[in-house]
């Protein structure tokens, strides 16, 4: 997040009607809703995880057990077992 002072990008009038409420102190404006982006989205993180799980769940389905993924990922059981279970459901809806 960049700082942006708000003479340079507010008009004069908007500026003088804010200041009625703030004044030298940082405000955050946020995002339309429509133009935010889901977690991960921009750096890619959510793709890396979809796929990572989409493997995972491959690998199950061929044979490797629960805590042969766990030592692979390192992940916990708990978190091998939602994601094969998350993926399963996936595939029958």
């Amino acid at each position: 997040m960049s700082y942006v002072n708000g003479k340079d990008v507010l008009p004069p009038g908007l500026l003088k009607e804010l200041q009625g409420y703030i004044q030298g102190e940082l405000l955050y404006i946020p995002k339309k809703t429509e133009e935010r982006v889901r977690w991960g989205e921009n750096s890619g993180s959510r793709k890396e995880i979809a796929d990572r799980n989409e493997e995972i769940f491959s690998c199950h389905r061929k044979g490797d057990s629960v805590a042969e993924l766990q030592k692979k990922y390192h992940l916990s059981e708990e978190s091998i077992r939602k994601i094969i279970s998350k993926m399963r459901l996936a595939i029958n809806c």
